[in-house]
């Protein structure tokens, strides 16, 4: 069971120091129902799957990296600096490509109900 219990503790940790994850897991959950209301294929929705997810790992290890570089000096530092802006960078490369995605897959499901 502990290892249950350490990841567990580590969703709180992260719900608690980071809202991006928070609107991320919101803006999965919306994707997720816009696909059950367009009846996404099965294709789609590993595509689906895989952009949310691919979004919310980058975002857990941006925080990891942020706590990190903040055990290692409380001084401002210009690698600590580019440390935590690149695992931002990841998280921006990650919402890009799912948005992406997303235009690909949903755009011809919202065209048809426009005509």
């Amino acid at each position: 069971m502990k290892r249950f219990i350490y990841p567990l503790q580590g969703f709180f940790t992260l719900l608690k120091k980071d809202r991006n994850f928070i609107l991320h897991l919101i803006a999965g959950f919306l994707v997720v129902l816009a696909g059950l209301f367009f009846r996404l294929t099965t294709l789609e929705w590993l595509f689906v799957i895989i952009a949310i997810f691919t979004v919310l790992v980058a975002e857990v290890l941006n925080t990891s990296v942020e706590y990190v570089v903040d055990l290692v000096t409380e001084d401002y530092h210009e690698l600590a600096k580019h440390a935590k802006d690149t695992a931002a960078f990841a998280v921006v490369l990650a919402s890009l490509m799912s948005a992406v995605i997303g235009l690909i897959i949903f755009i011809p499901y919202i065209l048809m109900l426009v005509d």
